[in-house]
């Protein structure tokens, strides 16, 4: 089942002569993600009654085409594999004129919102989404961990405040990516746009929490690690290209 919404670039949206910018691209696949879920039943509004709520663990997004402010994008999401407790879900995004405009994959874990234990998709869940496992957007099917950089060249030290946390009390999916263009080098983040995105979330972070942001450049890729203050527990790592 191919779930497809569309999108106005508004003002927020926009970075660099008026194209859209990463944040905003990821809010959209976040958002019609959720819709998709409403859709079928399994949704934010429907969560007090089936105890069900999905934990985004991945992002891999590619950026092949940056539309412009005003501009309509149309949006198609599926479910493309679930597997015991996981689930994996690709994206396209077109413009105006049905040009592909980016591509992107990622995973999800089921977790039971009473008792806070992870949950298994039963056949009654996984049916509502009516898998397409033959359509993907990138050749691996499996989206790759991310490993930890060997050293780092510069960091920050974060605390969350109370606009950064989400309705389930976490670090809202989109501020890592904050946090990671922070971390970055003045001249790396003003000369770059970012065109590849990965996002391994591990732990969650939750209101006056503090974490340090280690930047690092390796294998041609800007790796933003973000762990505890006492670096003990690993939160997420960002990857740009």
């Amino acid at each position: 089942m191919i779930y497809k919404e569309e999108f106005k670039i508004g003002l927020k949206d926009v970075g660099k002569e008026n194209q859209v910018n990463n944040k905003a691209i990821l809010e959209y696949l976040e958002d019609i993600a959720a819709y998709h879920s409403d859709s079928v039943g399994y949704g934010v509004n429907t969560s007090d009654t089936t105890h069900l709520t999905w934990l985004l663990l991945d992002w891999k997004v590619k950026v092949i085409k940056r539309p412009q402010y005003g501009q309509v994008l149309h949006i198609h999401t599926w479910s493309r594999n679930i597997i015991k407790c996981y689930a994996y879900r690709d994206f396209e995004i077109y413009d105006e004129n049905n040009n592909l405009c980016v591509v992107a994959s990622s995973r999800w874990l089921l977790i039971n919102n009473k008792t806070k234990r992870i949950a298994k998709i039963e056949p009654e869940v996984a049916n509502k989404y009516e898998s397409e496992p033959e359509k993907f957007v990138f050749e691996e099917k499996e989206i790759e961990k991310i490993k930890l950089p060997k050293n780092y060249k510069n960091s920050i030290i974060y605390q969350t405040k109370r606009k950064d946390i989400d309705i389930i009390g976490h670090m809202h999916n989109l501020y890592y990516l904050d946090l990671a263009y922070e971390a970055l080098p003045e001249e790396i983040y003003n000369q770059n746009i970012f065109d590849e995105i990965r996002i391994m979330y591990k732990k969650e972070i939750k209101l006056g929490d503090t974490v340090i942001c280690k930047y690092s450049y390796e294998d041609d890729k800007h790796i933003v690690v973000i762990q505890n203050e006492e670096e003990k527990i690993l939160h997420a790592i960002i990857e740009l290209q």
